[in-house]
Formats: structure tokens, sequence, C-alpha cells
């Protein structure tokens, strides 16, 4: 049997980067994926034939490019840990900067207010704000069952109270209204290069026609329907999609139309108000 010491070298010499790597290792052991520590303070110690049996398995499927949130079965994000699998988008850290600007605009209602997230996934969104603001009443829609049932799961094991509903974008909650609603929609154009390595994710979570702005053009254009006066979408877009999709808003009537910029100062999202009165 080698040691932990001599198997983290092999693995690095294989191609692997040092953290994942380690959490490959921690994997197979099985430890805490995040406990490197551990893995330093027993660097010496000789690596079951059991553990080597699972992490040869593990790093087939990273070598394949399956995310590491797949492997080991979660993701941060906004201070949370969401249980996701295949059957979601792996939630991103570029996506926080939609959260937040939803809880601004959370912040400077009134009342308390109703949100909405549409193609919620993992429950990424939602939970985020539920989590952040609990006096907000949030719903969350997704097209996919499969989708719900990890998001339902998520929401169950944080104790957090959101809605789902299972439907298309603004069809699943029918003669309701909110005072956000908040999406992180497909935004990909069909056959662009980035998608040969998201070969792993869920492809309808990802692609919406030629340009990639289908999805948002559908949401755009009948978000007004379930908008309060004064009530704001928010949406996340492709890097270079903020022109596009501040355009989009601006032809369908909302005004303060603007975005923001996510850690990598890139546009990530756009967003509008409907108006108090038409």
């Amino acid at each position: 049997m080698t040691s932990i010491r001599n198997t983290l070298a092999a693995l690095q010499r294989g191609g692997l980067e040092r953290l994942d790597a380690q959490m490959l290792l921690l994997l197979a052991l099985p430890r805490d994926p995040h406990d490197r520590a551990w893995l330093m303070a027993h660097d010496g110690d000789a690596l079951p034939v059991d553990a080597a049996t699972r992490l040869d398995a593990l790093v087939q499927r990273r070598q394949r490019g399956e995310p590491m949130a797949y492997l080991r079965g979660d993701q941060a994000f906004f201070g949370l840990s969401l249980t996701v699998d295949p059957r979601v988008l792996v939630p991103r850290p570029d996506t926080e900067t939609l959260v937040s600007w939803a809880l601004e605009r959370l912040d400077a209602a009134n009342s308390a207010v109703r949100v909405l997230d549409l193609g919620t996934g993992s429950g990424a969104i939602a939970l985020a704000i539920a989590a952040q603001r609990p006096l907000a009443a949030v719903s969350a829609t997704d097209a996919s069952e499969d989708a719900l049932v990890v998001a339902r799961g998520n929401a169950r094991r944080l104790g957090l109270p959101v809605k789902f509903h299972a439907g298309s974008w603004l069809d699943a909650v029918p003669g309701q209204s909110f005072d956000v609603i908040v999406t992180n929609p497909p935004y990909i154009a069909e056959g662009d290069p980035h998608l040969a390595a998201l070969t792993h994710e869920p492809l309808s979570a990802l692609t919406a026609g030629a340009d990639g702005l289908d999805d948002i053009r559908n949401i755009v254009d009948h978000a007004p329907e379930a908008l309060l006066p004064g009530g704001w979408l928010l949406i996340e877009h492709g890097f270079d999609q903020s022109a596009a999709v501040r355009s989009l808003l601006q032809a369908a009537g909302f005004a303060h139309v603007s975005s923001r910029t996510d850690l990598a100062a890139i546009e990530r999202c756009s967003g509008g108000q409907w108006p108090q009165q038409r």
C-alpha cells in the first residue's frame, strides 16, 4: 500500500490540480472533502485498498470533466450548503450578484414582499433569499420535475419555507403577482463552443436558441402580467448579453433599467422596474 503523501503526489503528476487531488482523496477515505488539515496530519498513513479503489473511480469521473460538486454531492452558495447532482446545474458564485441585487430591492420595499424565482434548479436563489429575508414570501418554479425534487430536498434540509411550482416559467404560477421576480435562465447559444466543457450538466438548463436569448425574451414579455406595480424583474445573463437584455427590458416598458457587475467586473445581471402606473 502506498502512503497518502505519495498518492497525492501521483495524482498531481497525472494532471490533477492539488485541491482537486486532495478533495478526491478525502472523498475516497471517506472524510469531509474540505478537511485538508487531516490530510497534512496523516500524509504518512497508508491508503487502504478499498479507499484506493474508490479513488480510482473518482479520478476517472473527474478526468472526464464531471464537476467536483457532483462528486462531493454539495455546493456552497451564499452561505448555504446545497445538495446537487446531475439533475441540476451547479450554482455559480457569479449568481450571488443576482441574489444581492434582489435583497437590495426587498430592503427598499415598505412591507412584506412576494418573491418569485423562475427556473430554480437546485433552489439556490430562492433558498438564499428565504434564508436572508425570512419575512419574504418566496416561491420558485421549474419545468423539470427532477430539479424540483432536488430543490424541495434542499428546502426541507435547510428548514426554509419556499413554495415550489412545476411548469414553464410564469405558466407555473397563473394569476399570481409578485414584488420581485428573479431568474437565472438558460442563456447560452446553441452551438456555443463553451458547451463542450458543460456536458455533464443538464443541457436544457443551459441553452436558449440561436442567440441564447429565447427564454429571456419569453420572461421579459410575460413578466409584466405577474409583477405588481413598482415590482422588479432581475435577470442573470451571459457575459456579452447585457446591452441586448437592457434593450429587451426597455422595449417592454420597464423603467430604471440597469445592469450589475460580478466580482470579475463583468455585467452579469440586468433588470428594471415595472412602472407604478401605465
